[in-house]
């Protein structure tokens, strides 16, 4: 499992789509950066969130509170479309965050004045919840209202519960409790608990295109989603191939193909191919693209929503923290701005954090 929402790195990413305007891109630098959109953004340095192993213990978030007593944090709520969508919120700090993400997921409760038109809490109303985490694995217990939720809603619960929890660097993967008890399927209509539920099972899964499951594997790649008063980043697993050995390769494809017959959109033309196979090496990425990665740029420009979709989906793979774009073998590219991507793009610890 990939869980780049820990990287360490501190980077700021432009959400943009076929909805907005390219923005400013990022300059040359120690590390290289993104300039945030008025709606969609993503924020720096989670480390400080991070629960710590075992019991939960006082946590110091330091610099990652954006005030003296809020600290950023990454929800995962349904959308108007029924997509689970993270959505990064200034939440009061607090000794154990684990806990408070999963307090602010309940419906009704106090995540009720902060939530961005048309989304929507995704644990049903006056649960109570626990959490304790030991050696990577989160343990979520709910009280018996948890099971108040309607069945179509079940996965959507499952996976956001997951993500969210997965955010923080002490948790790897969870295990669910009703009342103190083990469950091995959620409680409405029976969807299979498998033992440590890790981000490896998926989020917004898509199998449409997929005639054997059996064997194919997942690859999580990053759609844009909204409309014109706010877009923002949509993670979608697609299944792919079993043979396809080459997972970066994979999720290109899959971001070039688009989402199926949804209405999320992709930065990619249908033409973009790489020339080479990529090379993975100290937790970098390097792409060899042909020239219609550039698009309408008549200079060896690199588009914003691009690179935003390649970094986030890219960096969401096992031992992946940047990228960086070669055109015909040439690493001489600019920005949207003209501005030389010297350095290779690092992803940020949260994703959507616009205002709302």
């Amino acid at each position: 499992m990939s869980n780049k929402s820990k990287v360490t790195a501190a980077v700021t990413i432009l959400a943009s789509s076929l909805f907005l305007s390219g923005c400013g891109l990022f300059g040359a630098g120690e590390k290289t950066e993104i300039d945030p959109p008025k709606d969609v953004s993503l924020v720096e340095d989670e480390s400080s969130l991070e629960e710590p192993k075992g019991e939960q213990q006082p946590v110091d978030e330091g610099e990652e509170a954006s005030t003296e007593s809020t600290v950023k944090t990454e929800l995962y709520l349904i959308d108007k479309s029924g997509y689970v969508v993270p959505q990064t919120m200034e939440l009061p700090k607090s000794e154990a965050v684990a806990k408070q993400a999963l307090d602010y997921l309940v419906n009704n409760g106090p995540v009720t004045d902060k939530l961005p038109n048309g989304f929507r809490a995704v644990i049903p109303a006056d649960t109570s919840i626990s959490v304790n985490i030991k050696e990577g694995v989160a343990v979520a217990d709910f009280s018996p209202e948890f099971k108040n939720y309607q069945k179509e809603d079940e996965l959507k619960i499952l996976q956001a519960i997951t993500w969210t929890l997965t955010q923080f660097d002490s948790v790897d993967k969870i295990q669910l409790r009703i009342n103190g008890e083990d469950i091995s399927e959620m409680p409405v209509n029976g969807t299979p608990i498998d033992d440590n539920i890790s981000r490896a099972s998926g989020i917004n899964v898509d199998a449409s295109d997929v005639v054997d499951i059996s064997n194919s594997k997942a690859v999580t790649v990053y759609y844009i989603g909204g409309d014109e008063e706010y877009s923002y980043y949509v993670p979608v697993t697609r299944r792919v191939s079993e043979t396809e050995s080459d997972n970066v390769t994979a999720a290109i494809q899959e971001l070039t193909k688009g989402p199926a017959g949804s209405n999320l959109q992709t930065s990619f033309m249908s033409d973009v191919a790489l020339l080479d196979r990529p090379k993975v090496a100290d937790g970098k990425v390097v792409l060899n693209f042909n020239e219609n990665i550039l698009g309408s740029f008549k200079e060896k420009k690199v588009s914003q929503d691009v690179l935003d979709a390649l970094v986030l989906s890219l960096t969401e793979q096992k031992g992946i923290e940047s990228v960086e774009v070669h055109v015909k073998g040439s690493a001489d590219l600019l920005n949207e701005e003209g501005k030389p991507l010297s350095e290779p793009v690092i992803r940020p610890e949260k994703v959507n954090t616009g205002s709302f």
